[in-house]
């Protein structure tokens, strides 16, 4: 990490930091780096514990594809092992988690996977732009507040994988699946709707 963690930490994140221990076995990387600015800590923490609750009218498991997919977008090692172990956790197929960064080429996805990836890929890689068709698209199967909530959650996990990047923030082995990072040669987003216009 390009900043030291070696750090007194208040008493304000104490708690947070317990409760990681206690859910991973240690305490998380990126936490250690927020951790230096309290309130910026307990803002982030509380803004992925509402995008990620139990409630949320986001399936779990696509979820995890959009954090994994933007981590693997931003070349987060971090976020892809933390990610990645939790789409473990929820996606009862392997060979899907192995394909996520290839996924326009896998006949594993859903076509609603496919509609979300290919819109968290579009606002997430730079100079390529969210269209019409896209939304139009979404609100097949999600309502106006629920996309509000999936664009949230693809904003944070950039926001979350551009700060682990530029602290390069290492893996902590959390995920035991060979997880690609990006794929160079993925074809961008408005290649592949070029494709399926012409198909």
């Amino acid at each position: 990490m390009r900043i030291s963690t070696k750090k007194n930490y208040s008493f304000l994140i104490k708690p947070l930091l317990w409760l990681q221990k206690r859910h991973y076995g240690e305490v998380l990387n990126p936490a250690l780096l927020w951790g230096r600015k309290p309130a910026l800590f307990w803002l982030v923490a509380g803004f992925f514990g509402v995008l990620d609750r139990k409630s949320s009218p986001i399936t779990p498991v696509i979820r995890s594809l959009v954090c994994v997919r933007v981590s693997q977008l931003n070349d987060c090692a971090f976020c892809v092992d933390a990610n990645g172990m939790k789409l473990a956790e929820r996606c009862d197929s392997v060979d899907k988690i192995k394909a996520l960064a290839q996924w326009q080429h896998s006949d594993l996805f859903s076509e609603q996977e496919r509609i979300v990836l290919t819109y968290v890929e579009a606002m997430t890689i730079t100079g390529q732009k969210v269209t019409e068709e896209m939304l139009n698209d979404l609100k097949l199967s999600f309502d106006e507040d629920t996309i509000v909530e999936l664009t949230a959650l693809v904003a944070f996990q950039n926001l979350s994988a551009k700060f682990n990047t530029a602290l390069d923030v290492p893996a902590q082995g959390f995920c035991s699946l060979p997880i690609q990072m990006d794929d160079n040669n993925t074809p961008s987003t408005s290649t592949q709707t070029e494709r399926d216009s012409n198909s």
